[in-house]
Order: C-alpha cells, then sequence, then structure tokens
C-alpha cells in the first residue's frame, strides 16, 4: 500500500512513468477518462472493480496505489512529508481523508504506530484504527493524561501532537487535525480566542474549555530573589517558544516592544523547562507544572485559559462527544486540580464562535 504525495496521486505517477495520457490508461483499463481524471485529482474514490481495472492496466497492485478502509479503495496520504526514511506512523480520520502523521513525543502518545513507510509503500501493523482516532493539536503537556483518560472510558484513541496556538490552528484550517489548543485568552482578555479564531477560521467554529493554567518564568532554584522587572532585565539567554505559541505572546508582552528576546528556541513546555535546567537558557516562559516537574524556581506572570477550538458540525461527532464527556467528568476534573498550577472550574463549557 502507498501514500501519496500531496503534489501527485499514485496514479499520476505510475501512468506518467509508461508516458501514457489520461485517455491512453482509461482504453487500458476499460473505464471513462473522467474516471481517470476524478480519481488523480482526488474528487473520487473508485469502487473497488475500479481500482483493480486501473492497477491491472498499470500492472501494479490496487495497495500500491490506494488503501482499504471499511472495503471501499481510498488513498492513505501523508499529513506532511515524512522527516525520515523509513518512517513510522499513526493514522487517523479527518472529515473524508484518511491521514499519515509521523510519529512524534512517545511520552505524550503512549501507544504503538501503525505502520511503516519505506520505498514508497506501508506496512501496516494491523487493522487500521484510523476511524477510531481524534487527533489534538496542543501544547498541554498534560494531555497525555487526557488521553489516557479518553481511551479507557470511551475505548477510541486521543492523539496529540505537541503545537504552538496559531500553529494549531493552521492545522485545523487544512483539515488535519479534529481539535487545536489555544491558552492566550486571560483575566484581562478573556475574550481573546474567539477573536483569534474568528480571525483565522471565520464562523462555525466552538471553543471546548479544558482547563486554565498559570504560566510564567521558569527559573534556576537558589537564583536572587528580584522584582519580576530585575530578573526579566537580568536575562540574557532565553528558552524561546516559537513565534505564534502563546508562551512567547507572554514573553514578548511582559518584555515589551522595545527589547527582543535573545536566545534558542525550543518546542514545548517541557523543553523551556529542561534548557534553563540544564544551564542552556538563564529563563523561560512555561507553565508551572512543567517547570515545577524540572525541579524549577517558578514566578508567575498570567493565569491563562486553555480552549480546544472545533467546527461547530463536529460537535455530534462520536469522537468529539467522547472528549466532551471525558472533559466534564468529576473524574478528568478532580485529577486536573491535582496538578500544579491547573483549575478545572470551567473545563467542558462549549462556547460557540458567534458571527463578526
Amino acid at each position: 500500500m502507498s501514500i501519496k504525495n500531496p503534489a501527485a496521486h499514485p496514479v499520476t505517477l505510475r501512468r506518467l512513468e509508461r508516458h501514457w495520457s489520461q485517455s491512453d490508461l482509461a482504453d487500458h483499463a476499460g473505464v471513462p477518462r473522467s474516471t481517470i481524471s476524478a480519481i488523480e485529482s482526488r474528487r473520487l474514490t473508485p469502487s473497488v472493480s475500479a481500482a483493480l481495472a486501473v492497477a491491472r492496466a498499470l500492472g501494479v497492485t490496487v495497495e500500491s496505489l490506494f488503501a482499504t478502509v471499511d472495503g471501499a479503495a481510498t488513498d492513505l496520504e501523508w499529513a506532511w512529508a515524512p522527516p525520515t526514511h523509513p518512517c513510522r506512523y499513526w493514522e487517523a480520520r479527518v472529515g473524508a481523508r484518511h491521514l499519515a502523521y509521523p510519529t512524534e513525543s512517545l511520552s505524550t502518545n503512549a501507544f504503538a504506530h501503525d505502520g511503516v513507510w519505506k520505498d514508497g509503500a506501508h506496512r501496516s501493523g494491523g487493522a487500521s484504527r484510523a476511524a477510531e482516532t481524534l487527533v489534538l493539536a496542543c501544547c498541554d503537556p498534560g494531555a497525555g493524561l487526557l488521553a489516557a483518560e479518553y481511551a479507557r472510558t470511551t475505548g477510541f484513541r486521543l492523539l496529540v501532537l505537541e503545537r504552538g496556538g496559531l500553529d494549531a490552528l493552521d492545522l485545523l484550517k487544512r483539515g488535519l487535525v479534529h481539535l487545536a489548543g489555544l491558552h492566550f485568552a486571560t483575566a484581562d482578555d478573556p475574550d481573546r480566542h474567539v477573536a483569534i479564531a474568528r480571525n483565522a477560521l471565520g464562523a462555525g467554529h466552538a471553543l471546548i474549555r479544558a482547563a486554565e493554567w498559570e504560566e510564567g518564568l521558569a527559573l534556576p532554584v537558589g537564583g536572587r530573589s528580584d522584582s519580576t522587572d530585575a530578573l526579566l532585565s537580568r536575562c540574557d539567554r532565553w528558552a524561546l517558544r516559537e513565534p505564534g505559541s502563546a508562551a512567547r505572546d507572554c514573553l514578548d508582552a511582559v518584555l515589551g516592544p522595545d527589547r527582543a528576546p535573545v536566545g534558542h528556541v525550543v518546542r514545548g513546555h517541557a523543553s523551556v523547562a529542561s534548557a534553563v535546567r540544564a544551564g542552556w537558557a538563564d529563563a523561560g516562559v512555561c507553565i508551572r507544572l512543567s517547570a515545577e516537574e524540572a525541579g524549577l524556581a517558578f514566578r508567575p506572570l498570567r493565569e491563562e485559559s486553555l480552549d480546544f477550538c472545533v467546527a461547530e458540525s463536529q460537535l455530534s461527532e462520536p469522537r468529539i462527544r467522547g472528549l466532551i464527556r471525558v472533559l466534564q467528568s468529576h473524574a478528568h476534573r478532580a485529577l486536573l486540580e491535582d496538578l500544579p498550577g491547573y483549575r478545572s472550574r470551567f473545563t467542558g463549557e462549549i462556547r460557540p464562535i458567534p458571527a463578526p
């Protein structure tokens, strides 16, 4: 079974290898040329008989052109290009798309990969769980706990991709994830997620509250107990989150427009804390949980709301409904309250994003 390049359908590639036009392939396969055109432009999922005819004409297996899901031939496509070869990947169904995700952190996603891509083909690890997998782009370091409870109570699987807020929204906009996590909203600006999501996605979306938490400065233990302003002025090397993340937004806000932080960019709250602990940075902005887990001092800067953005049309989808039930459950809310800096006052509440 091959995984398609986002730029070209496997049928197109095989046809061009033979120097055939779409009409040539249609004649050899005994199907209309319009069928070949629709397959190659991804407007048509071919029937089993049409898939067999096209594969036979090209002298390859059906599996090398199409993946099989629920008895129908369909393409398994990369969500983005694999960074390595061979490459392990997970599968998920997002809308009508059957996507392959190169594996990322196993500390957050403690389940086996679904297959391995090698030499332009994939080796499946067994029956596909794509239709049972929910994909969340989010930088919550506690998301693994949510994934564990979600699997235990629903039987579904939660795939967590560690991304900052604007990167997560971009994946949602492109139809590559089901939910995007945001934590820009604060007590002083509680409607910020509404404005950000509406600007990026337009109308037709909603926010599901996941938690509230403290974000602040992660600092080496035993340092001087200066004021926050003094600490900020003394810091020469920062563990920086990527632009578009809420942690970077927080740092830029406290430093002000006249001072650009200097340092190395890392991905995720835990990576910020690790860089400070290792001495590669004087300080960094992350949530309290990550700082305390790394044994660092923590100076709070603001309390933020963590919301999951989702299309309103997906709220009735079984995987999303299951996630909402978990978020609203007493067990999960109690677990959040045990995590340093987390609060669960509004966890599980759903807020539609009104049209402008």
